[in-house]
């Protein structure tokens, strides 16, 4: 986490520079939208790590392992492909999900089928995507990319499945 935390601050700091040195105003403009951002993210941030947190410490391992975990085969990758078409939210809920079934023990296929299912299926996002694209669209979308979560947690637990995770 420190190398992406340090580039991240980097590019920041860069942006706050050329937005302060360019004269107009948009250093104080990109703060106060970047504040108002964060006043919005952050309850929900501290709820996505508090429930991958208390996944963690309530859910016995061995049950995750059984479920989901390496061992878990094609059973475990069809359950985190439909979990992750499920799970509600964006990226600050599913990825701090993510990561405490996996160090609650899941195997890598598994979440990697889940993380696959939200962002390619995420029947949350149903609705929006008929509403702007129309029935046929949403459809046909849906339809091209119906086998990739469970193909992509095959191919993560063929390749990566001994690989230590977190």
């Amino acid at each position: 986490m420190l190398i992406p935390t340090v580039v991240m601050g980097g590019l920041a700091a860069m942006l706050l520079c050329v937005g302060y040195l360019r004269g107009h105003g948009e250093h104080v403009v990109g703060t106060r939208t970047a504040l108002q951002l964060t006043a919005q993210v952050l309850p929900l941030l501290v709820f996505a790590f508090l429930t991958a947190g208390m996944i963690q410490a309530l859910v016995p391992k061995e049950l995750v392992s059984s479920w989901v975990g390496a061992g878990s085969g094609l059973r475990g990758i069809l359950l985190g492909t439909v979990a992750g078409g499920l799970a509600p939210g964006g990226p600050y809920i599913s990825l701090p999900i993510a990561a405490g079934l996996l160090r609650a023990g899941a195997g890598v296929g598994t979440m990697v089928a889940f993380l696959t299912g939200w962002s390619l299926w995420s029947l949350a996002r149903l609705p929006m995507d008929v509403g702007v694209l129309g029935w046929k669209l949403a459809a046909i979308r849906f339809l091209c990319t119906f086998l990739f979560p469970p193909i992509a947690g095959l191919l993560a637990a063929a390749f990566f499945g001994k690989v230590e995770i977190g």
